[in-house]
């Protein structure tokens, strides 16, 4: 990288940056707020620098709305994973211990240091995509909510008839048969006919977001959908979650990050792996519901799955299988579309003018490596160079004499 790093530790109310050359040597460091006042004033601070790189801590986390605000003002901004910066802290402190101060500090060693690290583009239509998939889970926790509560005020004037799922509609017909007479009775009926109303309004935004999410995954030009078990949502949560896969350098590095690939757990002559709870756990949790999906109808998954089980494995362990195949599956397809989008940016040119050609950032770029495995930051460049290959001396002839 050229210029200085400015390593930035984020939180809601207040960001602590330090600024340092390519020798690691401190050139400044402050701390301020978050608000318009505040982020004035970091923009004003490191204007001396013009040549400068934000480094963010968890860019797709607590650091969005800062690095959000960084990448459209212009300013060049990567992502340092959280565990690459918490292990710079731990080698160069020597302890756990946690300060502002010492994470910006870790935070721009490791992007002084990594090559590789992902630098965020502005992508509206990503962004609103998020939002949108964000939006979905939070109607979706809130209609289990209001249905647990519609249900439990049901269950004492209806009992023996709680259904596991009911719709707005059979919710509604149960509701029309209790004629209560007590007050109490006549309480519980007002508050499920209000519990009801509520589960219709959830309903109805559920059914028009699912209506934007699957129109704007095939704005993208995404065949997740393609794939048996992946709805709008499950789409939506892959394009949102992922960004862009380029980042990832092959499938298992995928596998690992969703959380699919096993963890060897072997000993002796007993081979075995075990479950890997680490990784992205809603996209894990995308994946699950594709592989019971698959598991219902005759595909090649539930095909899959039944060779797993003849192998020996144990129903769980062939589950785990299939999820890992879905995952591969998953990462064929995203590098795919992101080649077709290539393609068609390349067949439009510059300015959409046909024949024209220009690079495109979906793919072929070098790999941005995950959180998950993210190595170490290398040590300095070696000055003294290796030594050289030992010259062979040519073997010298003595001339014979004439006849």
């Amino acid at each position: 990288m050229t210029g200085v790093i400015i390593g930035v530790d984020p939180h809601k109310l207040s960001a602590t940056i330090e600024v340092v050359d390519h020798h690691g040597h401190l050139l400044g460091s402050g701390r301020f707020t978050t608000d318009k006042a505040g982020y004035t004033a970091m923009r004003s601070y490191v204007k001396a620098w013009p040549e400068r790189t934000w480094a963010v801590e968890g860019a797709n986390g607590t650091g969005r709305p800062l690095a959000q605000r960084l990448v459209e003002t212009g300013e060049r901004v990567v992502d340092v994973p959280a565990k690459l910066a918490a292990r710079v802290r731990l080698f160069d402190t020597g302890h756990n211990r946690k300060t502002d101060a010492l994470d910006a500090h870790s935070i721009a060693m490791v992007a002084l240091r990594t090559a590789g690290l992902r630098v965020l583009t502005p992508d509206g239509d990503l962004e609103a995509l998020r939002m949108l998939t964000d939006r979905r889970d939070e109607l979706a926790r809130l209609r289990v909510q209001t249905l647990n509560r519609l249900q439990r005020l049901l269950s004492e004037p209806i009992p023996g008839q709680r259904k596991k799922d009911p719709s707005a509609l059979q919710a509604k017909a149960m509701l029309a048969t209790v004629r209560p007479r007590d007050i109490a009775g006549k309480t519980r009926r007002r508050m499920a006919a209000e519990e009801l109303a509520d589960l219709v309004a959830v309903d109805k935004k559920l059914k028009k977001i699912k209506t934007e999410l699957k129109d704007a995954v095939a704005a993208r030009g995404s065949t997740l959908m393609e794939v048996h078990g992946i709805g709008p949502a499950g789409a939506a949560r892959i394009l949102a979650d992922v960004g862009d896969i380029a980042r990832f350098p092959d499938r298992n590095r995928f596998a690992s990050w969703t959380g699919t690939a096993p963890l060897d757990a072997s000993s002796g002559e007993q081979i075995r792996h075990r479950l890997s709870r680490a990784g992205n756990r809603r996209m894990n949790h995308v994946i699950h519901i594709a592989a019971i999906v698959q598991l219902r109808h005759d595909t090649e998954g539930r095909a899959y799955y039944r060779r797993k089980l003849a192998a020996g494995k144990t129903p769980l362990e062939a589950l785990r299988c299939l999820k890992r195949r879905l995952s591969d599956v998953i990462y064929r397809r995203l590098v795919a579309d992101a080649r077709a989008a290539q393609d068609r940016a390349a067949d439009a040119g510059p300015g959409g003018h046909c024949g024209a050609t220009q690079e495109s950032s979906a793919v072929d770029l070098p790999p941005h490596i995950d959180t998950s495995d993210q190595p170490l930051p290398g040590p300095a460049t070696p000055t003294l160079q290796p030594a050289g290959r030992a010259r062979k001396t040519p073997k010298r002839t003595t001339p014979q004499p004439a006849a």
